[in-house]
């Protein structure tokens, strides 16, 4: 089992850790155009992006849970539909953003506040960006996919591919041609494309040798009317769980901004030692979506059962690991991240909840992945709901008394008490399992 979790979980952190590297690249070379505005323009556009396209990340949620399922249940056909049905969305949602490109670019902006330089560069990011719509969705169903299908491989090797595109592509059309921030995205742009012509051409290899996809597809049972309808439940559960985790971070670094520059810098940087967790836990969160969907699938529950405990070890481990090395190398990582003598004291005041973090949080990251993989999405909303609840509840209560202690204890209440409503709704998915064990025992289908 153990060996089944790493190869998921490795190769899913290698992919992980590389995902800030395209704004990074994007960013560093903004960062030699000569102005401010560059690089002020990259952070606006890239965060709108992130903004709109977190958003629907149901697309690679979803299509990996009910793919790992039918992986499980040995149904390669309905593997083949999973993803024709996620793709098919994907289309029509990248077609609406498209299509909707100027009313979003206007809101956000508005919304952004930017100064009007930075506004003028970043419109012209977003102009082109916005055109990688439905490769990135692409994209996303085909992680999804490709880790339902037990490949954690392939993700990685297109994240890697996807950099390096990004790195030479933006380099070559900025020092060479002089597009300044237009290179910059073209160069992301052409990146996107290349991730999304990779992925089906990984696609295509791994189907080669297979019966005959065209008989496989069955355009009726790819559009059918029930497996549509399940497959937009589960994913509103996810999107709607999404948005309650977008009010949370949002409004975290709202709360902190008015508390003072000083703070919402301290904060910023604290958050980064959350997000560098969160990186290793997602992959393997990753292994319980790929191994839980495929157990759920094949009704094995003695082999879910062993998952949850291993994943629960490893997960422990990984916190009791990550908040020592925050405990003992905390302060050396405030001074890498900032030379301000200001933020250095208050974020250094602040690092004891930057170290509970791992501790109260991994319990959270596991059970995603779990309830994913089984589509047990109803109970993951309602888990986040409690928790996003128990955020806004706690400042609300102590937030004028206790300022930043209070933003931070809501952060952690918030972060805990996923874990553990997820961990009471667990029971339900068992009961599924079971049920379903029960029936492939008995000989039913």
């Amino acid at each position: 089992m153990n060996r089944n979790i790493l190869r998921i979980a490795l190769p899913s952190i290698v992919s992980n850790l590389t995902v800030p590297l395209l704004g990074l690249a994007d960013t560093a070379i903004a960062g030699h155009l000569g102005a401010a505005a560059y690089i002020g323009a990259i952070a606006v556009g890239g965060m709108l992006f992130s903004m709109v396209y977190w958003l629907f990340g149901f697309l690679r949620m979803g299509t990996g849970g009910f793919t790992a399922q039918a992986f499980g249940a040995g149904r390669h056909d309905e593997t083949l539909r999973v993803l024709l049905r996620a793709l098919l969305v994907a289309a029509a949602v990248a077609g609406g953003l498209l299509m909707l490109q100027a009313p979003i670019a206007d809101l956000a902006f508005r919304w952004l506040n930017a100064s009007p330089q930075v506004e003028v560069f970043a419109r012209q990011y977003f102009d082109i960006l916005i055109w990688g719509a439905p490769a990135i969705l692409g994209l996303y169903v085909f992680s999804g996919w490709f880790l339902g299908m037990q490949d954690a491989r392939s993700p990685m090797l297109i994240s890697i591919t996807q950099n390096l595109v990004n790195i030479a592509g933006s380099l070559l059309l900025v020092m060479h041609f002089g597009l300044g921030i237009a290179g910059v995205a073209l160069g992301t742009l052409v990146a996107q494309y290349v991730g999304l012509m990779m992925a089906v051409g990984l696609f295509a290899k791994r189907w080669h040798g297979r019966p005959d996809g065209r008989a496989l597809i069955r355009w009726r049972e790819v559009l059918s009317r029930l497996a549509l309808m399940r497959f937009f439940n589960v994913n509103r559960d996810i999107f709607f769980r999404t948005l309650c985790l977008v009010a949370v971070s949002t409004y975290f670094t709202s709360a902190g901004a008015a508390q003072g520059e000083t703070v919402l810098a301290a904060n910023a940087l604290l958050m980064q030692f959350f997000m560098f967790f969160s990186y290793f836990m997602d992959g393997f969160a990753y292994a319980g979506e790929a191994l839980g969907g495929r157990y759920f699938g094949a009704a094995d529950a003695a082999n879910f059962r062993k998952l949850v405990r291993q994943l629960f070890l490893w997960g422990a481990v990984m916190a009791i690991l990550f908040a020592g090395i925050y405990a003992l190398g905390g302060n050396f990582f405030i001074r890498c991240l900032t030379d301000e003598s200001s933020v250095r004291a208050v974020a250094r005041s602040f690092l004891p909840y930057a170290v509970g973090v791992p501790v109260v949080s991994f319990a959270a990251f596991l059970f995603d992945g779990l309830f994913i993989g089984t589509t047990s999405t109803r109970e993951m909303l309602l888990a986040m709901a409690g928790a996003c609840a128990a955020f806004f509840g706690v400042w609300w209560l102590w937030g004028e008394k206790f300022g930043n202690d209070a933003l931070w204890c809501a952060f952690l209440s918030y972060l805990w008490l996923r874990g553990i409503l997820q961990w009471a709704l667990l029971r339900r998915v068992t009961r599924k399992l079971y049920i379903c064990e029960d029936k492939h025992t008995a000989g039913f289908p």
